[in-house]
Parts: structure tokens; C-alpha cells; sequence
């Protein structure tokens, strides 16, 4: 059998990517370092990769941001609103452009906004949505993937490059014309696309994997009529390139005629997420078509249970042989921390149950090896499998008494919002278009500092709460001179927004270096749920607490809801995903309690990750979101009608989902709108949300500082929407990677948006 790694991590063990392009975007390092970081971690991915045994390598899943961005950029996918931009850079190999539509571009005579960005599938890593407009033509412009592959031909390894594929490029983006259609934007990229991979042929390369994930989705027949057309042109076009269509997070389904039907040597399916699938392909799998079994999961940090596995593999060989199979990861495991080596911390009775990266390529050599009849690595697997199964560290009786006394009454708020809204007013008694922010503020490098000094014990506890509390003094301060109505107190005390929550409960553990790329040089460290869930002691209470002490405008206090942690975290899997949630909804509940109990009118519970656990197939979506708004409300509807419950999402089309969005019943909600021009917040005006809205007024992902005509420009949108007098002010998201200066001109342009749009509202009525 032919080993498969669809993808790697690329942002190196150390975040070595991050530092880099950080250091880079703020002038501390040329452009020279910058690519040397780059290629040495792409060297060491190889190499690694090629010691280990792998067959099929892959390249081009390096990307100094996105890897649709690096596709667009190839392709010449640049919209309108750049091309001033890209004449001024001539040098297709300069970045500059690159990062403009990642992060915008303000300086020299420029204001330009990004791309969109939204989540790859139901994954935690965020995309840049490609924009199609009908007077693009597309070019080749900066085929990095040739590059990579000759760099990598340099140092004697030959790879596979990896590529979105054509068909869901188009599904990715969106089309910004009426008058263009998919089919002929299809006509327009397949050239391009066809002479991209006719010169990866000509470098040398023999196989090519194009990624088409959308065929484990539901699908329109006009798409399905894409997918004939496009891999029908690139046969033709190229009848000895050896392509590796790759599909993964959900099984093939309907679908699977479709892809069988598609003119490629071979076929990668995940059978971690849909093993069953395996059966109804095996049966009709074409004579001449190869298959790729996704065995071992590049979405989870568990180790790889090999008995399940070598079930699946060895009723495909018995039903095609070896000669056609291909073994590999379920995904790309860009998803997954590189190396569990690197956990020296970890409690070796859990640590054992686990496998980053690195291992999870070791685990595919171990299958074949197995397969092919040395059983040696099979009894240490089996051992940690029963190790695993029998822990008393799991399971937590207590937990589970909890869990089966919960009621229905439990997931009731007292009363209807409008009764609620209206006891909320006389108390909170906050003006037309209240502005606050998401939750976090600037976390500098001495905040950062701060926590790193307290955890190696340079300072003590005490020595550590007193320079936070003076941290959250000043931002109290600046929120007041800024004209803010609803305050935050910054979270400097949280390093991640689920991190921080998951180290003061039980049954989590947490890594040293398991960082995964969230969207550029965005990195987190999910934590790992092992077991059972509950909160020992109070989580945030004495910050808010202090904070609200400050000053006499209302502070919210912040939570993160069950369901975020749940997504944002790895989670166990021997156990159903809900069951884990509603255990971290009852330990917040208890929080959201103690906080009300503590004088705080306004608590935010964020569930920014509600339609990222979304299943991909609409079959399956009712059930999952009646238990995830379950889960929301379980965590909130202890609270009296006086106490205002907000949430927060971001990146997210809301349109499918919006009757459960309202069914969550917070009172507020903010969501984030600026890069969508207020597009998003049309599925609330449609619907007729009847709660109160927050539609994010500028981007925080960008360093740009919007001005107040656009910000009022956005507001005067939503005012064309909503009923002006649910209207929240609030940037798109939380400001913890921003810098101080930036923020402030962005929150002050915000205020005066704000006001203005108070004023004239109020000399209409």
C-alpha cells in the first residue's frame, strides 16, 4: 500500500510562522528572513515526512496565511478594489498584495478593505472567501505551487502538490454579479487551472491532489454537472497526471456516484468521520480507480485505536487487493499540534491516550506494517486502548447525577423578552445605539509578559493580580473617556478565551506546545477534554467583580458558552459530543449564577462556534442545533428577567440557522457584519429577529482604523433593518490582537457614529 499524508502543520512547532510574519508585517524583519523562516519549515516537514516512510508528500499546503488565499492570488482571484494596488506592486512575488487582502491595506494613499473570512467547514480554521466578479480575468500570476515543488525537488524529495480543487474554489467564495453564473466562471478558471497543473506536470510532478470537500455536502445537479465538466477538462488536458481527488469531514453519501464517476486515478475518503461509506464504495469502485482510506483522524488528538482500523483496511484489500490502496490521514493535519514529544508536562497516564502529528504519521507507517503481517506495533496500541477504557480519571459520579436530574424547566428564562426587555431598560437605563465592545482589549507584550512571569514563578500571585487589577483600572478609565455605555473589563487575566475557562475545570488537560492555526498568524492551543466536566470553584468573579467596582456604568461580565468550548477544544470521543456539553453548560450555569449574585446586570455568554458544529448534511442540522440552543440555555436561564444575557457570534452565514439563533433567547446579540457590508444581517432583518442586535461596525481583523462616515454608513443599514431601538454599537469581534493606539481611534470613531446616528433619530422622532 502506497502511504498518504493529505497535509502538515505548518506554523511551526514553535509558532516560528506566526513570529515571522508578525515581525515582519510591523517592520522588525525583511522580507529576506521572512522567506528563510519559510523554507526552513517547509524543509523540515519534508524530511520529516520523507524519513518517516510516506509516500505521497505533500507541498503547497504551506501558506504564510490561507491556503484559498494562496489559490486566489495564483489564479489572478483579485478583486477590482486591488488591482491600484497590485500595479504598484509589480512583483507578483512580493507579499504586500498578499497580505493587503488578508488584512487590508491603509497606508500610501490606500484604504482598502479585506477579504471575508469565514470557517472551513466545520473546522475552527477560517478561510479568505474568494470574490468573483464578472470583468475579472484570470491569469496565471504567482504559481507558488511550481515553486514549492522545484524547492522541494531541490532537496531530492518529490512531493505531491495539493490544491483546493476548481469546483470548490467556486462553492467557496462568492460570486459578487448577478450576471455571472457558475458555469461561466467555471469556463474562465478552468484554463488557468489546466496550465497551473500542466506546469506541475512539466516540473516533474507525477501526482497532484486536488481537494474537493464539498462532495461530502449536499449538493445542487447543476454542481454535480461542475464537477463533470471540470474533472472531464482536466483529463482530457492532462491524461497522465495522476490526480488524487480528495474529499474529507463527512462521508460521500448521494454523492458517491459523482465522485466514482470523476475521471481521476484515485479517491481519498474519510473513514474516521463516515467509516460506514466504505461499504458502498467498495462494491462499485471502478476497475481502474485507486482508493485512499482516511483511517487514522486528523481532526482529534486521540490515538488511533488499530483494531478498528485494520477492520476497515483489511476488508478493502480483501475486495481490491493492495496494489490500489493508498493509507492515510483522515485530513490534512493542519489541525491537529506537531508533536507530542514536546509535552513533557502531560500526565503520562493521560499523555499515552494521545497522538499530534508527528505520531499520527508514525500510526499510518504502523498500519501498513501491520497489515502486511508484523503485528509487533499492535499489543502497545491495544494496551493504551484498555488503559483508556478502564481510567477511574474519566468518570466522575457526581457529574453524572447532575446530568440525569436536569429538567426542561431548567432551560426556561422566567419570561418573554419583551417583559424582559423592558425591566433591563429601567435598570440599565442606556441610551439609543449603546455602544460596547465584544469582551477582550489589547493584550500587549508586557500583559503577555505578565502571565509568562507568574507560570515560570519570576513574580508572585499576589505580585501578578495587582499589576492585572491596574490593567483593568486603566481600561476601565479609557472605556469612560472614550464615551463607551456598556463596559468590559479586558481579560488580561485569560490567555484564550476556552483556554482560560478549561484550566479551572475539572477533566481537562492542557498542552505546553499543542498550537493549531485558527486563521493567519492567528495560533490557539485547544484544550483537551478527557473526561468528565464540572466547575470546583468560581471562574471570573472576582475580576468582574473588581471591575464593576470601577465605575458606574454597567460592565458586562464574560463567559464563553458550552458549546464554543466544545468546538474550540479537543474532545473526548468516547462519549457522544452533546453529552460533554451539557456538562460544560452546567459548570457555566454555575458561574452565570455566581456573577449575577456578584451585582452583575449584564453577562455574555459567547457561542461564536454554534453554526461551526454545524453537520454539513441538512438532514443532520435539526437535531444538533435543538441540543445546542438546549445547551445555551441550560448555561443561562438561571438568571432573573432584570439580568441581561448577551452572546456573541462571528464568521458565520446565519441565514439556515437563524429560528435557533432566536430560540437561544439572549437578549442581546452581536455578530459580526463590517466585512459582509451589514449582508448578514439581512437573515435577521428577514426573519424578523425579535431580540435585541448587535451588528459589528468594523473589522478587528484588519490593523485599519475605519472612519466615522463608514461606520454611520453601516448603521444607517441596519437602521433600514431592524427597529432602531434594538440597535447595539460594537466592533465585529474582540480586540485582543490589536494594538492600543489603533483601538482607541476605532472606538472613538464609534462613539461618534454612534451619536450621531442617537441624534438623528432623535430629531426624526
Amino acid at each position: 500500500m502506497i502511504t498518504n499524508i493529505p497535509g502538515y502543520p505548518r506554523i511551526g512547532s514553535q509558532r516560528e510562522l506566526k513570529k515571522a510574519c508578525e515581525s515582519y508585517w510591523t517592520g522588525k524583519i525583511s522580507l529576506e528572513r521572512l522567506e528563510l523562516t519559510a523554507r526552513q519549515l517547509r524543509k523540515e516537514n519534508w524530511t520529516f515526512l520523507q524519513a518517516a516512510g510516506i509516500d505521497l508528500i505533500p507541498s503547497n499546503d504551506f501558506s504564510y496565511y490561507d491556503q484559498i488565499l494562496d489559490m486566489c492570488v495564483t489564479l489572478g482571484i483579485i478583486p477590482a478594489r486591488f488591482q491600484a494596488l497590485r500595479a504598484t506592486f509589480a512583483n507578483p512575488n512580493c507579499p504586500e498584495l498578499y497580505f493587503a487582502l488578508a488584512r487590508g491595506y491603509q497606508k500610501n494613499n490606500f484604504d482598502i478593505t479585506a477579504l471575508e473570512m469565514t470557517k472551513w467547514f466545520d473546522t475552527n480554521y477560517h478561510y479568505m472567501v474568494p470574490e468573483f466578479e464578472a470583468a475579472q480575468e484570470y491569469q496565471l500570476y504567482q504559481p507558488k505551487c511550481v515553486a514549492e515543488f522545484k524547492e522541494a525537488l531541490s532537496l531530492g524529495i518529490t512531493t505531491k502538490p495539493v490544491l483546493p480543487g476548481p469546483v470548490t474554489l467556486m462553492l467557496c467564495g462568492k460570486i459578487k454579479d448577478a450576471e455571472l453564473s457558475y458555469p461561466q466562471l467555471l469556463e474562465k478558471l478552468l484554463p488557468v487551472y489546466i496550465q497551473l497543473l500542466e506546469a506541475l506536470q512539466q516540473a516533474g510532478a507525477n501526482w497532484v491532489q486536488l481537494d474537493e470537500p464539498f462532495l461530502v455536502t449536499d449538493l445542487d445537479p447543476a454542481v454535480s454537472d461542475l464537477y463533470h465538466r471540470a474533472y472531464s477538462a482536466i483529463r482530457q488536458a492532462l491524461p497522465q497526471l495522476n490526480v488524487l481527488l480528495t474529499t474529507y469531514f463527512g462521508g460521500l453519501e448521494d454523492n458517491t456516484v459523482l465522485a466514482l464517476q470523476l475521471p481521476v486515478k484515485a479517491l481519498h475518503i474519510d473513514l474516521v468521520r463516515a467509516p460506514e461509506q466504505l461499504d458502498t464504495i467498495l462494491p462499485i469502485l471502478p476497475e481502474d480507480k485507486w482508493l485512499s482510506l482516511g483511517v487514522v483522524d486528523g481532526r482529534n488528538i486521540w490515538k488511533n485505536d488499530y483494531a478498528q482500523s485494520l477492520a476497515l483496511i483489511e476488508k478493502a484489500v480483501n475486495k481490491i487487493g493492495t496494489e490500489r490502496l493508498l493509507l492515510g490521514t483522515s485530513c490534512s493535519l493542519l489541525h491537529v499540534p506537531y508533536n507530542l514529544d514536546l509535552e513533557t508536562a502531560l500526565d503520562p497516564g493521560i499523555r499515552q491516550w494521545m497522538a499530534f502529528a508527528q505520531q499520527k504519521v508514525a500510526e499510518v507507517m504502523d498500519l501498513k506494517q501491520i497489515a502486511a503481517g508484523d503485528l509487533s506495533p499492535l499489543a502497545d496500541n491495544q494496551s493504551a486502548m484498555i488503559s483508556r477504557k478502564t481510567s477511574a480519571a474519566i468518570h466522575i459520579p457526581a457529574v453524572k447525577a447532575r446530568m440525569a436530574d436536569i429538567r426542561n424547566v431548567d432551560m426556561q428564562r422566567h419570561s418573554i423578552f419583551p417583559h424582559r426587555q423592558v425591566l433591563q431598560q429601567s435598570v440599565l437605563q442606556l441610551p439609543l445605539f449603546p455602544t460596547t465592545t465584544i469582551g477582550s482589549f489589547p493584550q500587549t507584550t508586557e500583559i503577555r509578559q505578565l502571565r509568562a512571569d507568574l507560570k515560570k514563578g519570576v513574580i508572585t500571585e499576589e505580585t501578578y493580580q495587582a499589576d492585572i487589577r491596574q490593567a483593568i483600572t486603566e481600561t476601565i478609565y479609557r472605556q469612560e473617556s472614550l464615551g463607551l455605555d456598556v463596559l468590559v473589563h479586558g481579560e488580561f487575566e485569560r490567555n484564550d478565551m476556552v483556554e482560560y475557562f478549561g484550566e479551572q475545570l475539572d477533566g481537562f488537560v492542557f498542552t505546553q506546545n499543542g498550537w493549531v492555526q485558527s486563521y493567519g498568524s492567528r495560533c490557539v492551543k485547544p484544550p483537551i477534554i478527557f473526561g468528565d466536566v464540572q466547575r470546583p470553584a468560581p471562574m471570573t468573579v472576582a475580576w468582574s467583580r473588581y471591575a464593576q467596582s470601577l465605575t458606574t456604568k454597567p460592565v458586562k461580565g464574560m463567559l464563553t458558552g458550552p458549546i464554543t468550548i466544545l468546538q474550540w477544544s479537543f474532545v473526548r470521543n468516547d462519549q457522544p459530543r452533546m453529552q460533554t456539553a451539557f456538562q460544560l453548560a452546567l459548570a457555566i450555569r454555575d458561574e452565570v449564577k455566581d456573577l449575577e449574585d456578584a451585582g452583575i446586570t449584564i453577562i455574555q455568554v459567547d457561542e461564536p462556534a454554534l453554526r461551526e458544529g454545524l453537520p454539513l448534511r441538512q438532514a443532520q442540522r435539526a437535531a444538533y442545533l435543538v441540543e445546542a440552543v438546549k445547551a445555551f440555555r441550560l448555561a443561562v436561564s438561571t438568571v432573573d428577567d432584570a439580568t441581561q444575557i448577551h452572546t456573541h457570534m462571528c464568521y458565520a452565514e446565519f441565514n439556515d440557522i437563524i429560528e435557533h439563533i432566536a430560540a437561544m433567547d439572549a437578549d442581546v446579540i452581536t455578530i459580526e457584519t463590517s466585512r459582509s457590508q451589514m449582508e448578514l444581517l439581512e437573515a435577521f432583518a428577514h426573519f424578523s429577529y425579535p431580540n435585541e442586535t448587535g451588528p459589528g461596525v468594523y473589522d478587528i481583523h484588519s490593523p485599519r482604523v475605519p472612519t466615522v462616515a463608514e461606520m454611520e454608513g453601516l448603521l444607517d443599514k441596519a437602521a433600514q433593518l431592524l427597529p432602531v431601538r434594538n440597535i447595539w454599537v460594537n466592533p465585529d469581534c474582540g480586540l485582543k490582537t490589536r494594538k492600543w493606539p489603533e483601538t482607541e481611534q476605532a472606538l472613538l470613531n464609534m462613539v461618534v457614529a454612534a451619536r450621531n446616528m442617537r441624534s438623528k433619530k432623535e430629531k426624526a422622532s
